[in-house]
């Protein structure tokens, strides 16, 4: 006979908890990320942690912008800009303004496996050197150091003294109008008719100025907000401000004069006793008083 055999399940080892979740852990030698239990345990919403932890496992140099976040995952710009003020409030996210090579200034990003203050600060990028400038070198003593004789310069002519004045006037703020109010209202409600097009304070004062020209050409708001929304590609292959900058770059034609209506026919009181009050070139009789004797009626 076969020996007995029992089904009942195996014991679990020793020490494993009865309830909840068991780790079955695997030890890798690579293309692992790091992360602390701070950031991963972080109360509140699933999207924040989710996007801390995949910008933490990118190379140094990948882009984290707001676009390049929205290709990776399913939600949308702005679950994904929130999750990234959370983390900038967190102090997790940083971002800081530098001058480059070149002078001109850019937004570096940097990300804190542990927000500063919780941990050791990360070190700083080294920043581009200064140059330097060359100094004169001296001259003997010996020498005596040549006068400069004194040139007369000519005056500037009046086109060198307007081209030199321009620059001026158009640094000063108050050359320019100050935006109509309902340029910041146009643009900040775009994003209700479409989603994508949110745009940051900075891209909304850039813009004002565009769109308060469209109004002063006489283009009602809810016109120029169908210009800016209808037929949008799919999906936007640049920054929403880029877009709109783009159409808002010409202003429309200037809508044809409308003929001016006729002028009315004066009020004429009949002379037939009616007393009636009509519209007519002359004085005269009404239609429904009997005409004069060789006169014709007056209306």
């Amino acid at each position: 006979m076969a020996e007995p055999q029992s089904n009942a399940p195996l014991r679990a080892p020793a020490g494993a908890p009865t309830s909840g979740v068991i780790h079955v852990r695997t030890r890798l030698a690579g293309d692992f990320t790091v992360i602390a239990n701070a950031l991963l345990q972080r109360r509140g919403s699933a999207v924040t942690v989710g996007v801390a932890g995949y910008i933490l496992s990118l190379p140094d140099g990948a882009p984290v912008r707001i676009d390049a976040l929205c290709e990776h995952f399913t939600e949308g710009e702005i679950l994904i800009s929130r999750a990234l003020r959370e983390l900038e409030a967190d102090g997790y996210l940083e971002r800081r303004r530098e001058r480059g090579p070149s002078g001109r200034l850019r937004t570096r990003t940097f990300f804190h496996d542990v927000p500063p203050g919780d941990g050791p600060e990360p070190p700083r990028p080294p920043s581009p050197p200064r140059p330097r400038r060359s100094t004169p070198s001296p001259q003997p003593a010996s020498e005596p150091r040549p006068v400069p004789e004194p040139t007369h310069e000519p005056d500037p002519s009046p086109a060198a003294q307007t081209a030199t004045t321009e620059p001026q006037a158009a640094a000063d703020p108050a050359a320019h109008p100050a935006p109509d109010p309902r340029a910041a209202v146009i643009l900040a409600s775009l994003r209700i008719v479409d989603r994508r097009l949110i745009l940051s304070r900075r891209e909304a004062d850039r813009l004002a100025p565009a769109v308060t020209r469209w109004l002063e050409h006489g283009v009602s708001p809810e016109d120029i907000t169908t210009h800016l929304t209808t037929r949008l590609p799919d999906p936007l292959r640049a920054r929403p401000a880029r877009i709109l900058a783009y159409r808002l770059g010409e202003l429309p034609p200037p809508l044809p004069d409308r003929p001016a209506a006729p002028a009315a026919l004066p009020w004429q009181t009949c002379d037939g006793g009616c007393e009636r009050a009509f519209r007519a070139a002359e004085p005269g009789r009404c239609r429904d008083c009997p005409p004069v004797a060789g006169l014709a009626t007056a209306c």
